[in-house]
């Protein structure tokens, strides 16, 4: 009896890691395929604004304005869309614009929203 009960605890400290993990390797954001013509990612990108994204953060003055490329703007806007909408049917296809990574895509005070 006297070693059951460290043995639970070590066990439920295990499971709880392997938990953890498995929750960690869950994550992923949606970003713009490098491949894409920026003319696409601009279309891909305003029906994203349109639809459930949201864009006020890639605007003017705001933390995810730079750096100030479509590419970038549009990986904002489809990671913001794919996170609000995964689990209602959203997803993170663009017309082949964007993939999903597993690589969180946040830099300096530019925070890419992640919802489990």
């Amino acid at each position: 009896m006297s070693t059951l009960v460290p043995n639970v605890i070590l066990a439920l400290l295990v499971m709880s890691a392997i938990s953890l993990k498995s929750d960690r390797e869950m994550e992923q954001w949606c970003i713009a395929d490098e491949q894409t013509p920026d003319e696409e990612l601009q279309v891909a990108m305003d029906w994203a604004c349109g639809n459930g994204a949201d864009c006020s953060k890639i605007q003017e003055n705001q933390p995810c304005y730079y750096p100030n490329t479509v590419r970038d703007h549009a990986s904002y806007a489809f990671n913001s869309y794919f996170q609000k909408l995964k689990h209602n049917g959203g997803s993170c296809y663009f017309k082949g614009a964007a993939f999903v990574s597993d690589l969180d895509p946040s830099y300096d005070s530019c925070q890419y929203e992640f919802i489990p």
